[in-house]
């Protein structure tokens, strides 16, 4: 085969995984080919809130916050119902620590724990985010760092093909298509970045039914191809059942409204004005219980006191701006405003007041935080589906395994399209999986390709 250009590692997808990938690879002075199908860097983790849950971090000491990797790892499991592969689990617990603080002081983005709410199946604080709360404001810096490094070539609008084997099976190279026709690139390593298959319709109907009806919120070029390309060489799948859903996007803006408007004390109505489940089982599975509600729409409802809270992210501060919410001083007028029965939804809110920490009601909640106070907000909410959390089957190295669990050589996934920490359904999510997968394993293929490449050259890249 004649090839078009010959580098150390290749990497298809420059979103947050791969972008991390990119840059471990090239500090130790690796040539990277870095190839994104469409003409921006953006993807799920620019779409996303930006917050990495990791453990042990010097952040952490900082606020005396107690955690540890067996902690984070029994939080996960605990969560998807030990349906994923605790070495897996492990492994990003493990690793998470060190990438939020590489992330920190290597490429200088500025990282500090959020510690204004406890999301639902965390046992500590552990969010690590940007002052911005935002993952476009993550996937910018990352961008930067990538361009400040002239052994990254990145290249836009070239989406990738297939993976290249030779006769004994070995990944040496993929094939990518761009306008400027197909291009075979050699490598010695190759990674899979190129995210799930949740903007693929029918991948999603056929393997996630449950949730194929509501809208769709993650990046558009997430069609599967990755995966694909895996399957193409043998590679085994796992989970595609799985997915990360959202119960809080704003009919009106589009903009995601933070589950932290629940966590501090909020709750959820249907159209009608009633409550209908836990709100703090975890805003993933809570999407599926707003598709079975009326007309399949509700509101958060909560107070000034959680309004200004909430201003530190960056989502919420444009949904404050463009005043997308409702606000009176009494409830009654509040119903009035959004439309629902007064009556229900005062009954509604009368009987959330009488709650109490600790005290399981009707519907399994325990966690109400504090009284809400007038005056009192309400915004419309949809649920969708932000991404899919199966994929490609994968060791602790994100190296890519086929179907009788044996190393494919030379190739990796991570992010969405590789098999997450989510176990088989939307109820195993929990906050920042997503993103702790994609960043996490970048990291894990980027050091691991490091290491087998200096092993190679005998001490020598």
């Amino acid at each position: 085969m004649e090839w078009d250009a010959e580098v150390d590692v290749i990497i298809a997808g420059a979103g947050g995984g791969g972008l991390i990938a990119a840059l471990t690879a090239a500090q130790a002075g690796l040539e990277v080919a870095l190839f994104e199908k469409t003409e921006h860097l953006l993807g799920n983790t620019a779409a996303s809130a930006g917050m990495i849950p990791a453990c042990n971090t010097k952040f952490q000491h900082q606020l005396d916050i107690d955690d540890s990797v067996e902690k984070m790892t029994a939080d996960i499991l605990i969560k998807n119902h030990h349906e994923s592969d605790p070495a897996l689990v492990e492994a990003l617990a493990t690793v998470s620590g060190e990438l939020v603080e590489w992330m920190n002081d290597s490429l200088q983005i500025k990282m500090s724990v959020v510690s204004e709410f406890k999301y639902p199946g965390h046992s500590a604080l552990r969010m690590h985010a940007p002052p911005s709360r935002s993952g476009l404001e993550l996937t910018k810096k990352l961008k930067r760092n990538v361009n400040a490094l002239d052994n990254i070539y990145l290249l836009l609008q070239t989406s990738l093909q297939k993976l290249i084997q030779d006769d004994a099976g070995h990944v040496i190279g993929i094939q990518v298509a761009s306008s400027e026709g197909t291009q075979y690139i050699k490598g010695r390593k190759v990674v899979i970045a190129t995210n799930g298959f949740g903007g693929n319709k029918e991948l999603v109907k056929q393997h996630i039914p449950e949730i194929a009806d509501a809208a769709y919120f993650g990046y558009e070029a997430n069609t599967g191809e990755g995966m694909e390309a895996g399957i193409q060489v043998g590679a085994a799948t796992k989970s595609l059942t799985a997915y990360q859903g959202h119960a809080a996007i704003n009919e009106n803006t589009g903009l995601l409204v933070t589950w932290g408007t629940v966590m501090m004390g909020g709750f959820y109505i249907n159209s009608l004005g009633e409550r209908f489940a836990n709100e703090t089982q975890g805003y993933s599975e809570f999407a599926r219980e707003v598709l079975k509600q009326p007309e399949q729409y509700g509101y958060i409802i909560y107070d000034e006191r959680i309004h200004r809270n909430l201003l530190s992210i960056e989502d919420y501060k444009q949904i404050a701006e463009m005043e997308a919410f409702k606000t009176a001083e009494t409830i009654e007028v509040l119903a009035e405003k959004i439309q629902v029965d007064v009556e229900r939804l005062s009954f509604t809110f009368l009987d959330y007041r009488q709650q109490q920490n600790g005290q399981a009601d009707a519907f399994g909640r325990e966690f109400f935080d504090q009284n809400l106070e007038a005056p009192f907000y309400a915004i419309k909410v949809i649920p969708a589906l932000f991404h899919t959390q199966g994929g490609l089957l994968i060791n602790p190295h994100a190296q890519v395994l086929d179907t009788n669990e044996i190393i494919i050589p030379n190739v990796y996934a991570v992010g969405g399209s590789a098999v997450g920490v989510s176990g088989n359904h939307a109820y195993g999510y929990m906050s920042g999986n997503g993103l702790l997968a994609a960043l996490g394993f970048g990291r894990i293929a980027g050091l691991h390709i490091v290491e087998s490449l200096i092993e190679e050259k005998g001490g020598a890249i």
